[in-house]
């Protein structure tokens, strides 16, 4: 059965989405006025505890308004305007609608400025669901269809769970090619009170965060378990606390040369980096990954959860890496470039882009047999054996030459490319390992470059153009002839294999 919501006609969202989009600074300021009023609320309310006698609390604002009989005047105008704040967020919720048809998903919004926005499903490159602590707490989630474009998702906020979970299923369903199923029952026809809906979605919000999972879309199991333990070790072990260590042995080198006014941001600096390492650690917590029949579910979030899916064929290029601070406990780190219609800047796209935050080899293998699975049996050896821990000896990859050595002076023996029948594999570094996964089917375009330094050395640079991301997709230092060769084979590979893919359309 498939969502009440996708019969291609318009529906509004969940009653209280006013409240999460707006109404919440309403409550922030109607708490800040109940906070500096708390001493005659309490001497109202609560005469017995209050400390002095009866009518001697500090003069404030009040007393004004009581002194001039302006708190008739005062009151009503709060309440009026409170009125006019509950029906501006009714009328929003009435003109907030959406609608799920065979070829797009369509927002509608505003009152008095329209807002029209359209996800065409066959361009759709995912879809997200957010639970953000508060909507938890209140049994809601919100949808985000990831377009092919800067500024091109369409918001679905806010949802109940269990209608999140289906529409995703809808919309995936119908990006894949499948026709509609039948319709369940329309939500006009089961409408209830807008109480008892509010009341429904806060009961089912905090039985789902008592019990700790609220996906319904969790089978099949997760392919990775990342251990709390090594997920805090892994953030520890990273470069950010080596930028706090210099940190600190700077600010205490300067105080001792009689600057003694920088150790007063020792605890100020401190409180910020707890804050980071907590924050990530609590982003990476819950997490899973596992295959669908609509693609790769990532999940992952302690107090936000966020649960995404990328269909198959929309994975641009895989990269596998490896700090240096992690190679003795063997752990690698896995991330993709998609298009997720956010910015470079946008501080979210690499929270997106890692989706396996840390994990052994056997992780890894597991996550790139369901990131790439046009990958055959025999190029697994040139992934793994060759790529991720290579070089070894009979190296089959096209490295630097001995003439252009000095130009990767530690790196010049992992340094290489290797083409074969479906993806474009870069290997690079020595400190920090990589290991780059290019889909032909999926490759824009190849580019040669050579600078004035590397043509002295007979040495250039191939890249291979995708979607930007976090993933690096070119190695320079190579041999300039050879370079040129693996050029045109990966141009004409790619056109062949581009010709033959079929994984966008995935319905069987």
């Amino acid at each position: 059965m498939r969502s009440p919501y996708s019969d291609g006609e318009w529906h509004r969202l969940h009653p209280l989405t006013p409240l999460l989009r707006g109404g919440l600074t309403l409550l922030v300021i109607i708490g800040v006025i109940v906070a500096n009023l708390r001493e005659r609320l309490v001497e109202l309310l609560f005469p017995v505890f209050t400390d002095l006698p009866p009518g001697e609390l500090p003069p404030d604002p009040v007393d004004f308004l009581f002194a001039n009989n302006l708190i008739l005047i005062v009151g009503g105008a709060t309440l009026a305007l409170l009125i006019v704040l509950l029906v501006l967020f009714r009328l929003s919720w009435r003109f907030h609608t959406l609608r799920i048809g065979d070829d797009d998903v369509e927002v509608r919004s505003g009152v008095l400025f329209r807002t029209h926005r359209r996800a065409p499903l066959d361009r759709v490159q995912g879809v997200n669901l957010t639970r953000p602590m508060i909507a938890r707490l209140l049994g809601l989630a919100k949808l985000e269809v990831v377009g092919a474009g800067l500024d091109a998702n369409v918001k679905l906020e806010y949802l109940s769970g269990k209608d999140a979970d289906a529409i995703r299923g809808d919309i995936l369903r119908l990006a894949s090619g499948r026709r509609r199923l039948a319709a369940g029952q329309s939500p006009e026809s089961g409408r209830s009170s807008f109480a008892r809906q509010a009341a429904a979605a806060v009961g089912s919000g905090l039985q789902g965060l008592v019990d700790g999972e609220d996906l319904s879309d969790a089978e099949p199991e997760s392919i990775v378990r990342i251990p709390v333990g090594r997920l805090v070790a892994s953030r520890v072990l990273s470069g950010s606390t080596v930028f706090l260590i210099a940190l600190v042995v700077g600010i205490v080198v300067a105080a001792s040369l009689s600057t003694l006014w920088l150790l007063f941001t020792v605890v100020p600096m401190f409180l910020a980096f707890g804050a980071y390492y907590v924050r990530s650690v609590a982003r990476g917590l819950r997490y899973s990954i596992a295959p669908t029949p609509d693609g790769v579910r990532v999940t992952f979030g302690l107090f936000t959860t966020v649960s995404e899916i990328v269909p198959p064929g929309r994975v641009h290029a895989i990269e596998v890496r490896q700090p240096l601070l992690w190679r003795p406990f063997g752990w690698w780190t896995v991330s993709v470039n998609r298009l997720s219609g956010r910015s470079s800047t946008d501080s979210s796209t690499d929270q997106l882009a890692a989706v396996l935050p840390i994990g052994t080899r056997d992780d890894v293998e597991r996550v790139l047999e369901i990131l790439a699975p046009a990958l055959t049996g025999g190029e697994w050896t040139s992934v793994f054996r060759d790529g991720i821990l290579g070089p070894v000896q009979d190296d089959p990859y096209m490295t630097t030459p001995a003439r252009a050595r000095w130009l990767r002076p530690l790196s010049w023996r992992r340094n290489g490319v290797l083409l074969t029948d479906a993806a474009l594999l870069m290997r690079r570094g020595w400190v920090w390992r990589s290991l780059s996964i290019l889909p032909l089917a999926r490759l824009q375009s190849v580019g040669l470059e050579q600078g004035p330094l590397a043509r002295a050395f007979g040495a250039a640079t191939l890249t291979g153009h995708v979607i930007a991301g976090t993933v690096q997709t070119s190695v320079g230092a190579l041999d300039r002839d050879e370079a040129v060769r693996m050029f045109e084979r990966t141009a004409s590979t790619t056109v062949a294999a581009a010709a033959t893919d079929r994984s966008h359309r995935w319905a069987g």
